[in-house]
Parts: C-alpha cells; sequence; structure tokens
C-alpha cells in the first residue's frame, strides 16, 4: 500500500477557517451563537465516539499490557518532559502564548484513525494500535487537564487564563456525552457504524467550528499583530526536533525491552502521535475564548508534520519488509 505525501484535506479546511476568522471573525451577537453551536458540536461528537467505539476490540486487544504501558508511558511522561526539559531552547523563539501551546500540544493524547492506518501500511500489530490509540483517546480526556494544569504550573511559562475547576467542564462536556452513547451503542451503535461519511461531518465540522470561534476570539484580541512570522517559522523547526526526540526515544525503547518488530512499529506510530480532534475540544474548554487560538496553533502545526513525516517512515517499513 503506497503512502500519501499530500497534504491533508481537512488540514485545507482548518486553514481555510482561520482564514475566514482573521478577516470576517465572530462578534457581537454572532459570539455568543457560535458559542453555543460549537458546545452542542462537540457534545454530539463525543456522544457518536461513544455509541461507535467498541469495547469488545478494546478488551480483546488489551492483554499486550507491556506495550500498551510503554505506549502510554511515551504520549503522557516522556512527551510532556521534552517540552518542559526544552524549555530554554524553544522559548527564545517563539512567544509565550505559543509556548503554552507547545505544552498543551505535548500532553494531548495520541490519535486514532492515522495511528491505526500508518501501523497497518507499516505492518505493525494492528489490533493492539486499534486498542491502545482507543484507549489513549479516551484516557486523555482525563489526563490531559490533569497534565496541562501540572506542566503550566510547572513551567513558570503560562499566561493564559487556565484553572484546575475546567477540568469538572471536560468531564461535563467531553466525558458524559461519551459515557451516554456507550450506554446507548446497543441502541443505536450498529445504526452509527454503518453511517460514517455522518460521523465524518459531525466530526470535521465541529472541529471547524471550535477553530473559527477560537480564532475570531484571538484575532479580536490581537493574535497576528502578537505573533512575528520568525516565531511561526520556529513554531515547525520545534514541531519537527519533538517528533524526531520522540520517534528516537520510542525506537530506543522498543529495542530495549525486546519487542518484536511489529509491537516495535505500533510503538512507534501510537506513541508519537498528538490528536488534533482531541485536543481542539479540550482547548477549547480549558482556556479563555481569546486563548484558544493560540494554544491549538501549534497543534495544527504538528499535527500536518507528523503525518507526512509518519507517511514516509510507514512506506520505509512497508517496502523493507516486502523485500525480506
Amino acid at each position: 500500500m503506497k503512502p500519501r505525501f499530500s497534504i491533508d484535506p481537512f488540514l485545507v479546511k482548518l486553514f481555510l477557517a482561520i482564514l475566514l476568522a482573521s478577516f470576517i471573525p465572530a462578534h457581537g451577537i454572532g459570539k455568543p451563537i457560535f458559542g453555543w453551536a460549537t458546545n452542542l458540536a462537540i457534545a454530539l461528537l463525543f456522544f457518536l465516539h461513544g455509541a461507535r467505539l467498541s469495547r469488545e476490540a478494546i478488551i480483546a486487544g488489551a492483554s499486550h499490557w507491556r506495550l500498551h504501558s510503554t505506549i502510554f508511558a511515551v504520549t503522557f511522561l516522556v512527551f510532556p518532559a521534552l517540552g518542559l526539559l526544552a524549555g530554554p531552547l524553544f522559548r527564545p523563539y517563539v512567544t509565550a502564548d505559543l509556548y503554552t501551546g507547545i505544552l498543551f500540544l505535548c500532553c494531548l493524547p495520541a490519535t486514532v484513525q492515522s495511528a491505526i492506518a500508518f501501523t497497518s501500511i507499516a505492518r505493525g500489530n494492528v489490533p493492539a494500535a486499534v486498542c491502545s490509540a482507543s484507549a489513549s483517546s479516551l484516557l486523555g480526556v482525563f489526563i490531559t487537564p490533569i497534565l496541562v494544569g501540572l506542566v503550566l504550573a510547572g513551567s513558570n511559562a503560562a499566561n493564559l487564563p487556565f484553572s484546575f475547576n475546567s477540568i469538572g467542564k471536560v468531564m461535563l462536556q467531553l466525558l458524559l456525552p461519551f459515557v451516554l452513547g456507550q450506554l446507548a451503542r446497543p441502541w443505536i451503535g450498529a445504526w452509527v457504524i454503518k453511517r460514517n461519511r455522518m460521523l465524518k461531518v459531525v466530526d470535521q465540522g465541529s472541529i471547524l467550528l471550535v477553530v473559527y470561534t477560537a480564532f475570531s476570539a484571538a484575532v479580536i484580541g490581537g493574535l497576528w499583530s502578537n505573533t512575528p512570522l520568525s516565531s511561526l517559522i520556529a513554531l515547525v523547526i520545534i514541531s519537527l526536533i519533538l517528533l524526531g526526540l520522540v520517534l528516537a526515544m520510542a525506537l530506543i525503547l522498543g529495542r530495549l525491552f525486546k519487542f518484536a518488530l511489529e509491537d516495535r512499529i505500533t510503538l512507534i506510530f501510537c506513541g508519537s502521535k498528538k490528536s488534533l480532534t482531541s485536543g481542539i475540544p479540550i482547548a477549547n474548554i480549558l482556556f479563555a475564548s481569546s486563548a484558544v487560538g493560540a494554544v491549538v496553533l501549534p497543534v495544527m502545526i504538528f499535527h500536518q508534520i507528523q503525518l507526512i513525516v509518519c507517511a514516509m517512515i510507514a512506506g520505509a517499513f512497508a517496502r523493507r519488509l516486502s523485500h525480506s
């Protein structure tokens, strides 16, 4: 299977939403309307994901606890530690708000779809990838808000409004709809699974709403006038450095723990990915509306970079294994 190197079409839509917010931001009566629409769309998104996710698939893949523990350690421990330790290197080149976004990025759970897809392309352990990525996405609702609070407190870099009280909002707006979806799964699960197109529309539509609403508030608050081009260029370089370090750590840990090749492949792709789909809704709840744009910008840039780099790595594994 040939990996694709083209730009993710959804990312194009995201940047179009940013452009729209930059020139026609939501303000006045439109601001609360978009705010309510965003909250409803996110709740619907997590409800449908709860109805769609198979508990049986997660239980079946959970037996490989050593691999999953290592993946979670890379996602929720190694990544945040790198973000903090590299602070003295990163902070001189980006604004304080963008560095807060980098730390937020480091605390996010793994992606689901792309982590599984790249594991499949590279001929890794797909059942383990399904289990790990799904569990990471679910655990992220609990772990990410707590990690963000701890990391920002430890960095002394955050000047963006954040409160541990917002963790309760995450549970209410994300976890509650997810649990309700799981409870409704016996009745609507099969119907939801057959309607992937509908789920994709809700998935992408809710994220686009969040991005437009967040960047509208950020633009009105002076995001672009306070963010020099040099900081955006530095953000791309920092994303490459972070991804490279995590990929190297995943490779080293896989060999250190003597995992089979297919499990090392799973560790590489599930441990190094960060979820845009989970990150943007969580940021929308954790931070004030005027701060969300700066926080999610590093997540969006890292998302495209990880897709390109991981596509290249997956292709290299596929070619190597096809000749062995």
